[in-house]
């Protein structure tokens, strides 16, 4: 579901202090979040299912005059873009609600800002999504131009240009940016064989070739077949039944496309990029752990203690806090249909690249042969229990969890069961996934930065799909 460019040092630092907010809010987190069953303690959701079989998760809310609808469609994103074509998928995000029916890109616009209604496209290496959020008194209308867009998109040339060139300054922008270029690389690198490796957001050429025809071949990837759609705020379930009816009802059936699970490539190897700057960025990947694997919340445990919380984490402990060595060091796992993936990142001087390294490797070992002690377990508890309600303080931040738990095949007590998995997880229990998971000879190391003494390092010249 999907990525951003990351920035350093600012990025970490204020993830680092959001992680200790949340932690030493989580013992005071006592009252419910919203109504509750027998069944669902956490969120009550409801499922909901039109007349022509259309499903949507739903949490009612009548409190605020606010409707957020989060929808996507499986398997459309970017992984189907093909190689001259690289960027189709983020041109249909940009241009989907530039005008629809009878009105133009001025005219759609106008009335989304006229009537407070916001919406969005979204383009994912798996999944395409949108979101809309309106008052309720603008229901109505709100759900007319989103059928609109998704049933009439115009595509004119002007909008189309417009989007095209803004796209292409973009890239350009990016490639000014050690973060950005590792990211590329790294991409480049560990999923070189599988679609994942092309640009998302299309290259100085490929942008050039797409045409309105091509995004118009783009919609027969959205379908009912493959819709999944989460509402939270002021409708109720027979209103909803309607609106996905009216809205979805007439979208086609969409091609099956089947997942091709993926091992990263190139691990245990090095890629050096050199550029003259002060900090050399450092990402290493390996294998990670699918969101719906039973083992995933264990997982999340052993991530916290070992980097994912920022201060208080061991390599920030190690790296950081008694070396200096720099600014913020993070861990976080990303999960992709075919492909799941165990991140670092950070960014030193480039003298102590190896020095960080090292480091890295050291506490991977660590992690996978020793008990974590019963305090790092209770920290962690905390604050992966205490952190759901900054998922839970909006309309639209509930609507968009229920989206992401459907497109990751997840059930609907899964917020519970998450809880009570988090509550009984041991010492054991994590280090017995460290074993399983954790595999420091896979890394598969990306520097940028100036030249560093790294044996074997393999030198990157040119960046591949950004030309």
């Amino acid at each position: 579901m999907i990525k951003s460019v990351k920035t350093f040092p600012f990025v970490l630092v204020f993830l680092a202090l959001l992680a200790l907010v949340v932690f030493f809010g989580a013992a005071r987190a006592k009252e419910p979040l919203a109504d509750t069953t027998s069944s669902q303690s956490v969120l009550k959701i409801q499922e909901v299912t039109s007349a022509s079989g259309l499903k949507a998760w739903l949490v009612e809310d009548h409190t605020v005059p606010v409707i957020a609808l989060q929808f996507g469609f499986k398997d459309a994103g970017s992984k189907l873009d093909p190689p001259e074509k690289q960027g189709l998928t983020q041109m249909a995000s940009n241009t989907l609600d530039e005008g629809a029916g009878e009105l133009d890109s001025q005219a759609f616009q106008g009335e989304l800002q006229n009537l407070s209604i916001s919406l969005s496209f979204n383009s994912g290496r798996d999944d395409f999504s949108g979101d809309l959020k309106t008052l309720s008194r603008n229901k109505a209308r709100a759900f007319e131009l989103l059928k609109l867009a998704l049933t009439q998109p115009r595509f004119d040339a002007e909008p189309v240009e417009r989007m095209r060139i803004a796209n292409l300054s973009r890239v350009k922008s990016s490639m000014t940016q050690p973060e950005w270029i590792a990211s590329r690389i790294q991409n480049d690198k560990i999923f070189e064989g599988h679609s994942y490796a092309l640009n998302s957001g299309g290259t100085l050429t490929t942008l050039k070739n797409i045409t309105p025809d091509d995004l118009r071949g783009f919609m027969k990837r959205l379908g009912k077949n493959n819709l999944v759609v989460g509402v939270a705020g002021d409708i109720t379930a027979e209103e909803l039944k309607a609106v996905l009816d009216d809205v979805f009802g007439s979208l086609p059936e969409a091609p099956v496309t089947e997942s091709k699970p993926f091992t990263l490539s190139h691990p245990g190897k090095t890629f050096l990029h050199v550029q003259d700057i002060p900090q050399t960025v450092i990402e290493m990947s390996q294998g990670g752990i699918s969101r719906n694997d039973p083992d995933y919340q264990t997982a999340q445990v052993m991530n916290f203690v070992l980097g994912s919380s920022g201060f208080g984490s061991r390599l920030t402990e190690e790296v950081r806090e008694k070396r200096g060595l720099t600014y913020g060091i993070y861990t976080y796992f990303m999960d992709y249909e075919d492909a799941q993936i165990l991140h670092v990142s950070t960014s030193t001087a480039t003298a102590n690249v190896k020095a960080v390294l090292d480091i890295v490797n050291e506490e991977w070992t660590k992690m996978l042969s020793t008990d974590i002690s019963p305090k790092e377990l209770e920290d962690a508890r905390n604050y992966l229990i205490g952190s759901l309600p900054l998922s839970l303080t909006s309309t639209d931040k509930i609507a968009d969890l229920l989206y992401s738990l459907q497109a990751d095949d997840l059930p609907i007590t899964y917020l519970d069961e998450r809880q009570k998995k988090i509550e009984s997880t041991t010492v054991a229990d994590v280090r017995r996934v460290a074993e399983r998971l954790l595999k420091p000879e896979n890394f598969t190391v990306i520097l940028v930065g100036q030249k560093a003494e790294i044996t074997g390092a393999v030198p990157v010249e040119a960046l591949a799909n950004v030309d």
